[in-house]
C-alpha cells in the first residue's frame, strides 16, 4: 500500500485545557475524497487546522509525506477585507508560492495557472475586478481560485458553499469531481445529501473520529459513531439534518 499523505496518530487537541478532539487518528490517501461530517462544535473546522499546520496537537502525533506548499486550503468564513485595494486577478496570483512580491513579473507558466484558475472557477470576466466589489458567491469563487491555482496535491475546503448560489453550489462540486482525479480532497460540509454522489469516504467528527470508507453510510452506522446526524430522504435527493446532541 502506498505511504498515505498525512497520518494521524491517536491525536487530542485542546483549547484552554478543554478537549476538543479525543484519540484520532486516520490516513490520509492519494485521490481519496473525504467529506468530513458532525455537529456544530464536534471539532471538524479544528481537524483541519491540524491538518493544514495552523494548530498542534496537544499529544499524539500528525505526519505528512508532502510539503505544506502542496496543501491548498479554503477556510471557512470571509477572510479578505474587501476594503483593500486588490483585484480577483491578484488575489488568486497570491496562491503561487512566489504570491504578490512586488518587482517579480510573472512567468509565462504562473500567468497560465492563473488563466485556468480563473477560467475553471468562472472568473475570467471578474479578473480586474477590486474585491469590494464583488458578491459573496464571486469572493468564495475567488478565493477556491486562489486555493487551486498552485495544483496543490492535497485541497482542504471548510464549507466551501457558504454564501454561494445555488447554481455555483452544483458547479462546485463537479468542479470538485473534476479536480479529484488530480489531487487528494478533504470537505467539511453540514449536507452530507448533498456531497455524497461526489466524494469517495466519510469522516464522522464528533470528539473522534470514524472514518468510513464508502459515501454511503446508514443511521445505525452513524449511531455506532457517536455522529448526531439523521438520514432523511426527501424526494430523489438525500438529506442530513443534525438532532440535538450532547456536549462532552
Amino acid at each position: 500500500m502506498n505511504k498515505p499523505l498525512i497520518e494521524i496518530r491517536s491525536m487530542d487537541v485542546a483549547y484552554k485545557k478543554q478537549k476538543v478532539l479525543r484519540n484520532v487518528s486516520i490516513s490520509v490517501f492519494e485521490k481519496d475524497f473525504i467529506g468530513i461530517i458532525g455537529p456544530n462544535g464536534g471539532g471538524k473546522t479544528t481537524l483541519i487546522k491540524v491538518i493544514v499546520g495552523l494548530l498542534k496537537p496537544t499529544s499524539g502525533a500528525i505526519e505528512w509525506t508532502i510539503e505544506r506548499s502542496d496543501i491548498g486550503y479554503l477556510p471557512q468564513g470571509r477572510q479578505l477585507d474587501d476594503k483593500f485595494p486588490i483585484s480577483v486577478k491578484e488575489v488568486v496570483a497570491s496562491g503561487l508560492e512566489r504570491g504578490l512580491r512586488m518587482g517579480i513579473r510573472s512567468s509565462i507558466q504562473e500567468r497560465k495557472k492563473i488563466d485556468e484558475a480563473l477560467e475553471r472557477t468562472g472568473l475570467t470576466s471578474l479578473r480586474s475586478r477590486p474585491i469590494g466589489e464583488l458578491s459573496g458567491g464571486e469572493l468564495q469563487r475567488t478565493m477556491l481560485a486562489r486555493a487551486t491555482v498552485s495544483s496543490p496535491r492535497l485541497l482542504v475546503l471548510d464549507e466551501p458553499d457558504t454564501h454561494v448560489d445555488n447554481q455555483f453550489e452544483m458547479e462546485l462540486y463537479s468542479l470538485l469531481k473534476d479536480l479529484n482525479a488530480q489531487m487528494t480532497i478533504l470537505l467539511v460540509s453540514h449536507d452530507i445529501g448533498t456531497i455524497s454522489p461526489y466524494i469517495k469516504t466519510i469522516a464522522c467528527v464528533n470528539r473522534n473520529l470514524h472514518y468510513h470508507s464508502s459515501n454511503e453510510i446508514t443511521n445505525e452506522q452513524l449511531k455506532i459513531y457517536n455522529c448526531p446526524i439523521e438520514i432523511i430522504t426527501h424526494g430523489t435527493v438525500p438529506h442530513r439534518v443534525m438532532k440535538e446532541h450532547k456536549q462532552f
